[in-house]
C-alpha cells in the first residue's frame, strides 16, 4: 500500500492530456484509435510514476525537512530506497514495453519526457525560471505524445495554450511553496530563494491572460473551424474562464492550489468545471452544434 502511494497515482490525471488529440483531432469514433490512446496513457502513467520514485529517492533528505513532503512513504522510511529503486526500474520497463505497441515515434517522445524529467530531478529544478519551464514542457510533451500515438496532426495553437496553462499551474505551485514554507523555503529548495510571492503573482497574471488569449484564438482559428467543421467551440470559453478564476481563488484566498492534480480531485467546483468543459467539447465537435 505504501509503495503504491509512492507512485502518486492521483498525478496520473495529468496524463489525461494524451486523450486531447483523440477528441480534438476527431479520432474518437475511428476504430482502434481509442485503444492506442489508452495504451499511450498507461505508458505515461508507468513512466511518470517511475520518475516520481526517482525524484523522491534523490530528494529524500530535503523532503524530510518539508512539513508536507516528510509524510511521503520514502521520506518517512515506510518504503526503503532499494525497494523504490527496483519499482522504478520495473515501471520503466513496463512503459517501454507498452510504447513498443505504438511505434518508434511514440517511444522517442516518451524517451524525451524521461530525459527532461531526469534532468529536472538531477539539477534543472534548481535553475531559476528553467525549473517551471521544464515542468511546463512536460505537459506539452504529453499532449504531443497523444497526437504521435494516433499519428494525427495537432493544432499549434492548442500546443501553445497547453504550454501557458502548464506555466500557470507551475508558477502557482511555486507560489504555494513559498507561502507554506516562508523563510524556510530556500532551505528546502535553493531556487525558491529567487522567487517572491509578488513576482510570481505578476508572472501568473501574464500567463493566465496568455492562456485565455491563445485558447480563444484556437477556438476561432479558420484552420480549426475547417478541420472540426464547426465554429462553436468558443462556447466552451466560460468554463475556461471560470476554471482559471477558481484556481486563482483557491491559491490566493483559500491557500490551496499547490498541487494541481490534488486540487482537481479535491475541489468539486473545479472538477465539475473541467468535466463540463470536456463534455461540451465532445458535443460541439461530434454533434456539430
Amino acid at each position: 500500500m505504501q509503495l503504491f502511494k509512492s507512485l502518486r497515482a492521483y498525478q496520473w490525471s495529468k496524463n489525461l492530456l494524451l486523450f486531447a488529440a483523440l477528441v480534438f483531432a476527431r479520432q474518437l469514433q475511428v476504430p482502434g484509435q481509442l485503444t492506442k490512446a489508452v495504451i499511450a496513457f498507461l505508458a505515461f502513467c508507468a513512466a511518470s510514476s517511475a520518475m516520481y520514485l526517482l525524484n523522491d529517492i534523490l530528494d529524500v533528505n530535503q523532503d524530510r525537512l518539508h512539513p508536507e513532503k516528510c509524510k511521503r512513504p520514502i521520506a518517512s522510511g515506510k518504503v526503503s530506497i532499494s525497494t523504490a529503486g527496483v519499482a522504478a526500474v520495473m515501471l520503466g520497463a513496463v512503459a517501454l514495453g507498452l510504447s513498443g505497441f505504438l511505434g518508434l515515434g511514440f517511444v522517442s517522445i516518451l524517451g524525451v519526457y524521461v530525459f527532461i524529467t531526469v534532468a529536472y530531478s538531477l539539477g534543472l529544478k534548481n535553475v531559476f525560471l528553467v525549473d517551471v519551464l521544464v515542468i511546463s514542457i512536460g505537459f506539452v510533451i504529453r499532449a504531443l505524445a497523444g497526437a504521435v500515438a494516433l499519428d494525427v496532426a495537432f493544432s499549434n495553437w492548442l500546443m501553445v495554450c497547453t504550454l501557458f496553462l502548464a506555466l500557470f499551474l507551475s508558477l502557482s505551485k511555486r507560489r504555494y511553496e513559498i507561502q507554506l514554507l516562508e523563510e524556510e523555503a530556500v532551505n528546502h529548495r535553493e531556487v525558491l530563494g529567487h522567487y517572491t510571492v509578488e513576482y510570481l503573482d505578476s508572472l501568473n497574471l501574464v500567463v493566465a491572460c496568455a492562456t485565455l488569449i491563445t485558447y480563444t484564438i484556437y477556438t476561432c482559428s479558420p484552420e480549426v473551424v475547417s478541420r472540426l467543421g464547426t465554429d462553436r467551440l468558443y462556447l466552451t470559453l466560460p468554463f475556461v474562464v471560470y476554471g482559471l478564476f477558481r484556481y486563482l481563488y483557491l491559491l490566493h484566498i483559500n491557500t490551496h492550489g499547490g498541487d494541481p492534480a490534488r486540487t482537481l480531485v479535491k475541489d468539486k467546483y473545479l472538477a465539475v468545471t473541467v468535466l463540463l468543459w470536456g463534455v461540451l467539447c465532445v458535443i460541439i465537435i461530434y454533434g456539430k452544434i
